[in-house]
């Protein structure tokens, strides 16, 4: 089997060297659009316009929620978070209002209470599975994860998972008290 041929202006593009600092140093710096995991950056490229309408019709569902009960705030994907020894950009997230860092004009040194991944095409199974162990290592009560192709919602919590189908309601459980939503909501 032969390799497919490479465009000419690929073949003169250099191949990117990683990137490599300390935590502390990522967490000083003013890079956007990046994750750091493992003492490297890593690139989050745009996301499809499907990504971003679901992301933000679980804004637009867990927001008025949450502001209506004074629970906390939800963020979205350009906020990040000290995940134990990593910063990860959640695509959305909530910090009930105990967990407030008092300093909000950087990055929240604390990991959320509920982190959300919208899967993407380009999202290794693998790479997704591990930030949902590093999401619940350092603290994180609850992890949603969502599938565009399957229209499903894994929730994923210390010592519990289930995988949510479109008929079926997600809730917030102890972590977003009273919250509730059909699954088919955030694919609609």
């Amino acid at each position: 089997m032969t390799s497919p041929e490479l465009h000419p202006f690929a073949q003169e593009m250099p191949t990117p060297e990683p990137i490599t600092m300390t935590l502390e140093e990522f967490l000083a710096s003013d890079l956007e659009g990046y994750e750091y995991v493992k003492g490297e950056l890593v690139p989050m490229p745009p996301t499809s316009l499907e990504h971003g309408e679901i992301g933000i019709r679980i804004v637009r569902h867990l927001d008025r929620h949450v502001h209506e009960n004074q629970l906390g705030h939800v963020y979205t994907s350009d906020t990040g978070f000290r995940v134990g020894e990593r910063m990860l950009i959640p695509d959305v997230a909530f910090v009930s209002t105990a967990r407030l860092p008092e300093n909000r004009k950087k990055a929240s040194p604390v990991p959320p209470d509920l982190a959300i991944e919208v899967v993407s095409p380009t999202d290794a199974q693998s790479r997704v599975s591990e930030k949902v162990q590093a999401y619940l290592d350092a603290g994180t009560s609850m992890v949603w994860v969502l599938d565009p192709v399957l229209k499903t919602v894994a929730v994923y919590q210390p010592d519990d998972y289930k995988l949510l189908m479109r008929g079926d309601t997600v809730t917030g459980e102890n972590v977003v008290e009273g919250f509730s939503c059909q699954v088919a909501n955030f694919f609609e």
